[in-house]
């Protein structure tokens, strides 16, 4: 997996192996967020990202690891349904692309 402007200040790519995924969590944005790149909280990583405003879901990917990413991709359910068929944890996802 890729995630693309994760580093700041320069936004180069992460590079993550599947295997390295234990798992990923659908969480809700109701309002989107106005994060658009860091840590709020020092756990949670957000990558770059001007459109999470209008978006709806984030993923949180597990890594084992004390810093966990964070993505709002622009079909969620399309990657989630990816990851799964890679065997890959997942949580907390609601059915229907609608809710998406």
């Amino acid at each position: 997996m890729i995630i693309n402007r994760y580093y700041f200040p320069f936004g180069s790519a992460k590079r993550i192996p599947l295997s390295g995924i234990r798992g990923v969590r659908w969480m809700p944005l109701p309002h989107g967020s106005l994060r658009i790149w860091g840590s709020g909280d020092f756990v949670h990583w957000l990558n770059l990202d001007f459109g999470r405003s209008q978006k709806k879901a984030a993923l949180v990917i597990d890594l084992g690891r004390r810093i966990v990413p964070v993505i709002t991709p622009d079909e969620p359910a399309r990657l989630v349904a990816e990851l799964a068929a890679h065997g890959i944890a997942t949580s907390g996802f609601p059915q229907g692309p609608a809710r998406a």
